[in-house]
C-alpha cells in the first residue's frame, strides 16, 4: 500500500510541474508567433503588430507558397532524403552495433574497432578534407552526397550496442544451438526485441536529415537540388517579394496581399509541420530507448 504524500513532497511535485509547464509554454511561444505571423495581413506584419494571435486573418501567404514549385521540389528532395537516409542509416547502424556488442573473446579486436569509432567523435578531418572526399567519390551534386557521409552516426551505434548487450545471452545461445547464423540472429531475434532503441535511432536520424541545411548548400551545385532546409535558408536570408521574376498573374495578384515576413513564416511553419506529425508516433519509444540503451549490463 502506498502511503500518502507528505506536504513537502506535494510542494516539490507542484514546483517541478510548474517549472516544466513554464518551460513548455516558453518553447511553444516562438512557434505560435510564427504561425500567427503567417496568417496575418501585410500591414500588420510589416508594423510588427503580430504577437500570439493573427491580425487581419489572411491565407494569401499559404496560397502563394502552394503556387511556388521551388518549395515543393525542395520538399520532395527532403522527403526522399529522410526515407532513404533513415533506412540506410538504420541498416548500417545495426551492422556496426551487433558485432561491437560482442565480448572480446567472441570478436577479437572488438575493443580496437570500438575505439576507432569513438575516435571519430573526438576528432575529425575538417570541412575541406570532408568535401574533397565526397567529391572524389563522384556523388557530389546527387542525393547520395546528402545521405552516405552521415550514414553511420557513432552515437546511435553506441546507443544500440549497449541495448544489444542488455538482451539475454541465452536467446543467442539457443539460436546457435538451433543452427542459426549471425545474420538470422540479428534480424530475427535482436531487431524485433530492439523496437524502442530502433525507434529512438530512427527519430534521431529523421530529425538530423530533415533539419540539415549546411551540407545541401555546399554539396549541391544548383538551387534546384537543394533540400528543404537549404532552400529555406536562402529564403530567410535573401527573400524579397518585390524581386520575384517570371510569375503568373495569380502570383502577381497575391504579391499585393503578402509581405516577405508572412511568406517566410508560412514556409517555415510548413517545413516544421512534418516533424511535429511524426514525433507523437515515436515518442512512446523515445524515453525507454534512451534509458535502456544508455547503460550496459
Amino acid at each position: 500500500m502506498v502511503g500518502r504524500l507528505s506536504f513537502s513532497r506535494k510542494a516539490f511535485n507542484a514546483f517541478n510541474y510548474g517549472v516544466l509547464g513554464l518551460f513548455s509554454i516558453l518553447s511553444l511561444l516562438p512557434f505560435v508567433n510564427m504561425l500567427s505571423l503567417s496568417l496575418s495581413n501585410k500591414s500588420a506584419a510589416a508594423a510588427g503588430l503580430v504577437k500570439l494571435w493573427p491580425v487581419g486573418l489572411n491565407l494569401d501567404s499559404y496560397r502563394f507558397v502552394f503556387l511556388r514549385h521551388e518549395f515543393f521540389t525542395a520538399f520532395g528532395i527532403s522527403i526522399g532524403r529522410v526515407v532513404l537516409g533513415t533506412a540506410i542509416s538504420l541498416l548500417m547502424t545495426l551492422l556496426v552495433a551487433y558485432p561491437l556488442s560482442k565480448e572480446s573473446r567472441a570478436f577479437p579486436g572488438r575493443t580496437l574497432y570500438a575505439w576507432a569509432f569513438v575516435f571519430t567523435i573526438l576528432f575529425n578531418g575538417g570541412l575541406i578534407p570532408w568535401y574533397m572526399t565526397i567529391k572524389a567519390t563522384g556523388i557530389l551534386d546527387t542525393i547520395w552526397a546528402l545521405i552516405l557521409p552521415g550514414a553511420v552516426q557513432v552515437f546511435n551505434c553506441i546507443l544500440l550496442l549497449n541495448f544489444f548487450r542488455g538482451l539475454p545471452k541465452g536467446l543467442e545461445e539457443a539460436a546457435f544451438v538451433d543452427g542459426a547464423n549471425h545474420v538470422k540472429i540479428l534480424f530475427r531475434i535482436f531487431v524485433p526485441l530492439s523496437t524502442p532503441a530502433l525507434a529512438t535511432v530512427a527519430l534521431f536520424t529523421i530529425v538530423m536529415h530533415w533539419n540539415s541545411w549546411f551540407d545541401g548548400m555546399i554539396l549541391m551545385n544548383s538551387p534546384d537540388k537543394y533540400p528543404l532546409q537549404s532552400y529555406l535558408q536562402t529564403v530567410v536570408v535573401k527573400l524579397n517579394t518585390s524581386s520575384f521574376a517570371s510569375i503568373d498573374p495569380v502570383q502577381a495578384k497575391l504579391l499585393n496581399q503578402i509581405s516577405d515576413r508572412t511568406v517566410k513564416a508560412a514556409q517555415i511553419f510548413m517545413a516544421t509541420l512534418p516533424i511535429l506529425l511524426v514525433y507523437p508516433f515515436l515518442q512512446k519509444y523515445f524515453m525507454s530507448g534512451i534509458v535502456l540503451g544508455s547503460v550496459k549490463e
